[in-house]
Formats: structure tokens, C-alpha cells, sequence
């Protein structure tokens, strides 16, 4: 059996925590900032969890994180 291939796009967008839980970057954050709010673009700064309905795909994409 081969080794399965690692989805190098996905293994530079999620970082899994130390409990398992798959960590992403807030998205609309890197251009036309002008218009967004102050705290629109300060909540975005912040990680975000991966939702639950897309986990199983992520977590095939990135079998050996």
C-alpha cells in the first residue's frame, strides 16, 4: 500500500490543535479593507475553527497532520 498523498494547499491553510480540533484563517481579511469595520478586520486576525460539516473533507486532505 502507498503512502498517502498530503493536499499541499490544505496543509498550509489548517493547523490541528493538540486535542485534534483543525484550526483555519478568517477569510476577506487581505484586501479592500478600507470598507470593513475596525472589528470586522480585528475579529478576523483571530483563527477559527473548522466547522464540523467540512471536517471530514479537511481531515482527508491532510491525513498525516
Amino acid at each position: 500500500m502507498p503512502k498517502m498523498k498530503t493536499n499541499r494547499g490544505a496543509a498550509k491553510r489548517f493547523k490541528v490543535t493538540g486535542k485534534g480540533k483543525i484550526v483555519r484563517s478568517k477569510a476577506y481579511a487581505s484586501h479592500i479593507l478600507t470598507k470593513k469595520t475596525t472589528k470586522k478586520k480585528r475579529n478576523m486576525r483571530k483563527g477559527g475553527l473548522v466547522d464540523g460539516t467540512n471536517l471530514a473533507s479537511v481531515k482527508k486532505m491532510i491525513p498525516y497532520a
